[in-house]
């Protein structure tokens, strides 16, 4: 039987179950079937989420094929019966109001490491206190970010809500206060310099069709090829943010060049595959080719996918485009997310004349 050692390590900030054995595309078909599956390019292992249920899946699934050695495993408190019931209940809730899986995945997550937190506690004995501790000896103390402290808040207050019939006065709750920091935009040249870094025809699609619609990133992951309308020139974007589909226009230059892409490639089911046909390319792998890119074109500035959507609103706003529009482009819901560009435009900034000239 083949090897398999599995341990704990930190990737990208996050504790992660590592799988560590030589390549068998039978044993890779196998380890597909549990849930929570990645594939690191950088370090060429497949890992999964770092808890007991996981590590549980994973042996009875390799039990009798592989031989498992466990090495440096770190894995978190787990969930008491009580609460597993709970969570279970959330779920379904969640699902039956139709909840994006995105949504479901981020409450779910933010839920169950509160109640690890208190997994010797009676879920009914949870209060307001409660939650002020969790923020201050978990959120705050291992420096977790403003925007998983909200997560937190919300997934719990609509806990108590729905699951447990309880109030939590979310008021008496410290949630972080709401930053003002402004969008990252990239130049024009920047941008060129990016898409163009990429001699693979699949890798230079992808990060221009982020940039020539303005996607996010789970946007361009979940396109199918009947999405491209290339006869009308518009891209169909279905069930984005807020399960809200929307349009986009798509200029010949990137038809041409999704043509060009499609013929080396022939994708089935997703506009852009994972390595085997009918699977869906991953995250992970989508914000490689942009590190890539940034390090061949030597751009030192910390570029994630999102600052190609920044840089798409701030062009168009740039261009003249009407604010309207480019918040129907971009498919948000108030026009007061769209207005933080005027922020970044330097169309009309360039035009001051600063007194410091005039001394």
């Amino acid at each position: 039987m083949q090897a398999i050692k599995i341990q704990s390590i930190e990737h990208e900030g996050k504790k992660r179950l590592a799988l560590s054995f030589e390549y068998n595309n039978k044993l890779i078909a196998l380890i597909k079937t549990v849930e929570g599956y990645k594939y690191s390019s950088s370090k060429k292992l497949w890992h999964y989420p770092n808890n007991e249920d996981t590590l549980n899946t994973l042996k009875q699934t390799l039990h009798g094929v592989a031989t498992i050695t466990e090495e440096k495993l770190s894995l978190p408190p787990t969930l008491n019966d009580e609460a597993k019931q709970k969570v279970k209940q959330y779920v379904q809730w969640l699902k039956s109001k139709r909840y994006s899986e995105s949504t479901i995945g981020t409450y779910t997550n933010a839920l169950q490491a509160f109640l690890k937190f208190y997994n010797t506690k009676p879920v009914t004995e949870i209060t307001n206190q409660d939650v002020i501790i969790f923020n201050n000896e978990f959120v705050l103390k291992y420096k977790l970010s403003a925007s998983y402290q909200s997560q937190v808040v919300n997934a719990i207050k609509l806990f108590f809500r729905t699951i447990q019939n309880k109030s939590i006065d979310i008021e008496q709750i410290h949630r972080p206060k709401k930053s003002n920091a402004l969008p990252n935009v990239l130049s024009k040249e920047e941008i060129k310099k990016i898409l163009e870094a990429h001699a693979n025809i699949k890798h230079r699609a992808m990060l221009s069709l982020i940039y020539a619609c303005g996607l996010r990133r789970s946007e361009l992951l979940n396109l199918k090829p009947n999405d491209v309308d290339s006869k009308r020139g518009l891209l169909l974007i279905k069930e984005a943010k807020g399960k809200k589909d929307r349009i986009a226009p798509i200029s010949d230059k990137i038809i041409n060049l999704l043509r060009e892409y499609y013929k080396a490639y022939k994708p089935q089911t997703w506009l852009f595959e994972g390595q085997y046909k009918g699977e869906p390319y991953s995250a992970e792998s989508l914000q490689n080719i942009l590190k890539q890119a940034l390090a061949k074109t030597k751009i030192n500035k910390p570029v994630s996918l999102h600052w190609l959507r920044h840089s798409y609103a701030t062009h168009l706003l740039e261009n003249g485009t009407d604010l309207r529009y480019i918040q129907e482009l971009l498919g948000h819901k108030s026009s007061k997310t769209t207005e933080i560009y005027t922020h970044v435009s330097t169309k009309s900034l360039q035009k001051i004349k600063s007194p410091f000239d005039d001394l």
